[in-house]
């Protein structure tokens, strides 16, 4: 890189600056950051934003993709800022900092993915009411028998004792997990500098209806980084509508999903924690009053604007401390 520089300083004789880019993918941001400390810019693309040929079939070669990020970021570095999206890199420490969360998010699916082929294997047999994760699995599993009145047979035995096995591995895992992530949260209570990211979760913890889990990936996931307004917080997590105008045909395409989808998955969740656990908030008084007494499918699309509203909600409050209307703080 730095051969290549000095090169063309020395048939131009005057200083140059070096452009590259990549896509963001499995080499991570490592890349980025040794390129930028060689004095190069350096673009992370996000993929999906760049424009393709809409033919049903095309060629797709490397070569052809190689040519269509240089003549991208060609259009780019001449002022077309809308050709492509840039991914917003993060620090090293606000990047190690997501492992926690992240990491729990899988030993949960991991948990569940166990829990669900215990129970299956043991329902072919005529099994049920066995609950293989509590601390008592062992006795659980003697006493069992078959629908028909037979002992379990030896295998399946051994098969639903290994998956206990590694069942309880993985719950002592997650408790290892969130018990790295509460004392750094009862820590950071007393030294959370303003603005801080420890500061943001103390905020949202003090909320009813709002714990570590949701705070730490809220914080780490969306709040880590400035937003301008409120449509680029609802954009960045894939909350932002879709309209389709074409034509004749206007309709409405739902959301975008665009965006963050392990912190539109915490919003959404976290919208109908919020309708329980702050009945008197201004945005759960709304929702009630367009939802009322429907059910199913509408109060689960109307649940989507809830949670926009709120992540919105929260961003004023961490932003200015400007409080949702209603809110009752944790005690």
């Amino acid at each position: 890189m730095r051969k290549g520089k000095d090169r063309a300083e020395k048939q131009l004789g005057r200083a140059v600056t070096v452009v590259s880019c990549y896509e963001a993918g499995y080499d991570g941001f490592w890349l980025h950051r040794l390129l930028e400390a060689n004095g190069m810019c350096n673009h992370v693309i996000d993929p999906a934003s760049i424009h393709v040929d809409r033919r049903a079939r095309r060629a797709e070669t490397d070569r052809l993709d190689a040519e269509t990020m240089v003549r991208v970021l060609m259009a780019f570095c001449r002022g077309e800022r809308k050709v492509l999206s840039l991914v917003r890199v993060p620090g090293v420490e606000d990047e190690d900092a997501r492992r926690s969360h992240r990491e729990r998010e899988r030993l949960v699916r991991e948990r569940v993915a166990h829990v669900n082929r215990i129970k299956g294997v043991l329902a072919s047999q005529g099994v049920h009411g066995f609950e293989p994760v509590r601390k008592n699995w062992e006795q659980q599993l003697a006493a069992l028998k078959t629908g028909d009145g037979r002992d379990l047979p030896p295998r399946l035995r051994a098969e639903v004792r290994r998956h206990c096995v590694r069942l309880h591995l993985v719950i002592g895992m997650i408790a290892e997990v969130e018990a790295e992530r509460d004392v750094h949260v009862s820590r950071s209570n007393s030294k959370a500098e303003p603005g801080s990211a420890e500061q943001k979760m103390e905020m949202l913890i003090g909320l009813r209806g709002i714990g570590p889990a949701f705070a730490s990936v809220l914080v780490r996931e969306v709040f880590w980084r400035k937003f301008e307004n409120q449509r680029q917080v609802g954009a960045y997590l894939g909350l932002a509508p879709s309209p389709y105008d074409s034509g004749g045909s206007r309709r409405d395409q739902g959301i975008s999903k665009a965006g963050n989808p392990r912190a539109r998955t915490a919003a959404i969740e976290m919208a109908w924690l919020w309708l329980r656990h702050q009945p008197d908030s201004a945005l759960t008084e709304r929702f009630n009053s367009r939802v009322g007494s429907f059910t199913g499918r509408i109060r689960r699309i109307a649940i989507i604007g809830l949670a926009r509203k709120l992540i919105i909600a929260l961003w004023r409050y961490l932003e200015t401390g400007l409080i949702p209307t209603g809110v009752v703080f944790s005690k």
